[in-house]
């Protein structure tokens, strides 16, 4: 917008303003009011719109002599609100400005609607300036195409057909002016970004060669992937991709139902193969409300996902955007859906309200326990042993509900009372405590909350190492840096079927494992841990004994919280 209007009106001052919707409002409608603008442009979109609204209500009547112009999906598509007469609405790319718009922008003449082209170029906007300004701080979003090669009913990409691209060259030469001011992220809007395989690939290399500590997201479809790609991605530096794939759902008449096109063989082929490498930050998305859509294939659907091993897991509800395809089929699934943007799904013809409420808060129980670095052996086991991971969920979703979990912030420490309250009746429960152990000290942590408690103490399995460890055990330590280890490591007794299960080579019995300072290479950066080679005394008899432990920060007496 800005280099737009300062192509076609020369010495035109254009102030870029950012705010989120979490701003105070006061305040984002002084800061607009003081500048005294002779023209005010909004960009406007599902998640804005009504803040936008209540903004364009207020200045139309503190500034009714000052043009207002909106652009952006929520007013380029389907019916509007009743937006101000003192409004001009604006239909499409801005880089397809229509010479009248500009004319009668200069003039003070602007008309009630403008519909803009195709652009014909979309240069990336950014100026070096911009770096320390507007885009400090922040994530950098860069098109290095526009459109997408499906046309999914749900989604905006498909009211308008075919893919523009810019020459490799051009995207080089735009990376490289960006990736010199090494942004904490660089995430590209690309629809499908591997629609093309050989481009993804050339840009995928040169990103790898020049992107220094910028992380790169992508929009991905998994079941285009090919072997070359495959082979490339195997050498990239770990951490420095981030693919979002959207699933959606495994349930073949829900992807036809919305004219999704993909295999889902080929798409669970490889999305496993990704995460094996544990290189790639891998967001998998499913959507809850689809047509034809069932509870039994959306808990399908779960399992599904959870198998594949992705960091991430979002479950979001379908949104039913105006002017979409998705909007004028809506009676024919039985749509009911929210008045208000986003417009999400409240139910459909397969699943009644109550129904499709038990699957929303099912997501978020699977998003809030699961996507994060906490519990990554516990769900690893669970993945390699439960016949429907959605019923655990479902286990763990009761518990939440009963406690009051969803008023309350969700802290490793709070989540690890659920998961061992939610286990307490399994045959496996204390191995499901080791790992939950286990995983707790990966984090970093170096005491152990009371449901983590061990006979042994951490304090008392590092007196047994310090006597048992001999002065020099490389490649952990020489004689001259035993103390250093020591102090810096922390140690815990593990089972042999712990061992096991969490993939360490274990011994003939129980084993020490040490959690050391340094992390792994891999996406999710855990502490870096290695068994001892000793074998722990025997466990005592008898019931925990009183301890004294002062946690950092806490001055007070209670039991052996180890």
């Amino acid at each position: 917008m800005r280099n737009t209007l300062e192509q076609h009106l020369p010495g035109c001052a254009v102030t870029l303003l950012a705010g989120t919707i979490n701003d105070p409002y006061l305040e984002t409608l002084l800061s607009l009011t003081e500048q005294e603008p002779d023209a005010l442009f909004f960009s406007v979109y599902i998640w804005n719109v009504d803040y936008v609204r209540r903004l364009v209500l207020d200045l139309t009547t503190l500034r009714p002599d000052c043009p207002i112009i909106l652009g952006g999906p929520q007013v380029s598509h389907g019916p509007q609100p009743e937006w101000p007469e003192q409004c001009t609405i604006f239909r499409g790319e801005i880089e397809g400005a229509p010479a009248a718009f500009i004319a009668d922008l200069r003039t003070g003449s602007l008309k009630q609607e403008y519909e803009a082209g195709m652009a014909v170029a979309f240069p990336a906007p950014y100026r070096e300036e911009d770096f320390a300004g507007p885009l400090r701080n922040r994530a950098v979003y860069y098109e290095s195409s526009r459109g997408c090669p499906f046309s999914c009913s749900y989604c905006l990409s498909s009211a308008s057909t075919g893919v523009r691209v810019k020459g490799l060259n051009e995207v080089y030469g735009e990376l490289r002016a960006i990736l010199a001011h090494s942004p904490k992220s660089l995430r590209f809007v690309d629809r499908t970004f591997n629609g093309d395989r050989q481009r993804a690939l050339a840009i995928w290399r040169y990103l790898a060669e020049h992107a220094g500590p910028t992380k790169c997201h992508f929009e991905i479809a998994p079941d285009l992937f090919d072997e070359e790609l495959f082979a490339f991605l195997a050498t990239v530096p770990p951490g420095l991709f981030e693919f979002e794939i959207g699933l959606q759902t495994t349930n073949p008449a829900s992807l036809a139902a919305v004219n999704r096109t993909m295999n889902l063989e080929l798409a669970r082929t490889a999305i496993a193969r990704l995460a094996v490498m544990e290189t790639i930050h891998l967001h998998l998305d499913l959507i809850l409300g689809l047509p034809h859509e069932t509870t039994a294939s959306f808990r399908a659907s779960v399992n599904a996902a959870f198998s594949l091993a992705p960091h991430y897991l979002q479950m979001g509800l379908l949104k039913v955007l105006p002017g979409t395809a998705l909007q004028s089929r809506q009676s024919e699934f039985g749509i009911q859906c929210g008045h208000s943007p986003p417009y999400p799904v409240l139910a459909t013809r397969w699943l009644g309200h109550c129904s499709l409420s038990r699957l929303f808060w099912l997501g978020q129980v699977v998003e809030t326990f699961y996507n994060n670095r906490y519990f990554r052996t516990f769900f690893r086991y669970l993945r390699a042993t439960a016949d429907d991971p959605a019923a655990f969920f479902e286990g763990v979703l009761n518990h939440c509900q009963a406690s009051g979990f969803f008023h309350l912030s969700p802290t490793q420490d709070l989540m690890t009372r659920v998961l061992c309250a939610a286990t307490a009746s399994r045959a496996d429960q204390q191995l499901l405590l080791e790992l939950l152990r286990y995983d707790w000290l990966r984090c970093g942590h170096r005491f152990l909350p009371d449901e983590l408690r061990l006979a042994t103490a951490l304090q008392e399995v590092q007196n047994f190492l310090w006597q048992a460890l001999p002065q020099n055990l490389p490649p952990l330590y020489d004689h001259a840096g035993r103390n250093e280890f020591f102090k810096q490591a922390t140690f815990a007794r593990f089972s042999g079927a712990a061992l096991h299960a969490i993939g360490l080579t274990p011994g003939p019995g129980d084993g020490i494992v040490a959690f050391l300072p340094e992390r792994t290479t891999t996406v999710e950066r855990h502490q870096r841990a290695e068994v001892m080679p000793v074998t722990p005394p025997p466990l005592p008899v008898g019931p925990v004994k009183q301890v004294r432990q002062v946690r950092r920060g806490q001055k007070k007496t209670q039991k052996n919280s180890e």
